[in-house]
């Protein structure tokens, strides 16, 4: 991977756009080595960071390939596939994966980086750090599978508000309307970062994945639904080594040790 960094360290599998050239942009070579990254994050992780490398976090798509499109009359249901292939892609592999995932974001995160954000379950920012979902501004709608994502964090009105504006929004709005999670001084963000994912990464990991799908499938599905899909994923919750240890350090006063099983 020439662009994406992997590191596995205590159970969490740092995930990096490693292109600052670009801004880690989501080129070809990026969106593959993206999803080549997360298909390579071993069984022993438990928590997942992305991030990007540089004072961005991400500048959505490709526009030199867009305009490269344009000058060389490729039909634009070719170059449509290729968004869908690669950066939705890579947005679907962030977004898809069972272990839970933390978004570390400094700078801008734009268009189809926005999107790629979002894609995590917890967004955790810089006071730098900005989004938007401005695909407006080369005329094109919503993609990379924004129009799913967004409303289910902010709503439909402010999901349109944000596709129909493209407006780039800085930290404390995007706190404010619950796209960030947290938003932490510049200087402290790695530090905040560590404590959070310490936190997520050291928990009972088959329960983590569970709770996770669960929330997922409750967006759709009605009370009894989810009541049921509770009680099934309880039974393999119940049976780990980890229920086991939360009990009896629950009964002793003392902090469980999880081990992931």
């Amino acid at each position: 991977m020439d662009h994406v960094t992997l590191d596995v360290s205590d159970g969490v599998a740092t995930v990096t756009l490693d292109h600052p050239e670009m801004r880690n942009a989501l080129t070809s070579g990026v969106a593959t080595d993206l999803i080549d990254a997360m298909d390579a994050i071993p069984e022993e992780a438990r928590c997942v960071v992305l991030a990007g490398n540089g004072s961005t976090f991400c500048a959505g798509g490709d526009i030199d390939a867009m305009v490269d499109g344009l000058d060389s009359e490729v039909p634009a249901h070719e170059r449509v596939e290729r968004i869908v292939g690669e950066t939705a892609g890579a947005v679907r592999a962030v977004a898809t994966c069972d272990l839970p995932t933390v978004a570390k974001i400094h700078g801008p995160a734009y268009g189809a980086g926005g999107a790629l954000a979002i894609a995590c379950d917890v967004l955790l920012a810089s006071d730098s750090a900005s989004i938007s979902f401005g695909f407006r501004q080369v005329g094109l709608n919503a993609d990379s599978g924004a129009s799913h994502l967004l409303p289910r964090i902010v709503g439909e009105n402010v999901a349109k508000e944000l596709l129909f504006t493209g407006e780039l929004i800085d930290a404390d709005r995007a706190e404010e309307v619950g796209l960030f999670n947290h938003v932490y001084d510049d200087e402290e963000l790695d530090e905040r970062v560590a404590g959070m994912v310490e936190r997520i990464a050291s928990g009972p990991t088959v329960a983590l994945k569970q709770s996770k799908r669960l929330v997922e499938q409750g967006q759709t599905g009605s009370l009894d639904e989810a009541i049921e899909n509770e009680a099934a994923a309880q039974i393999v919750s119940a049976s780990t080594d980890d229920h086991e240890e939360g009990v009896r350090a629950f009964v002793a006063s003392r902090e469980p040790e999880f081990e992931g099983e």
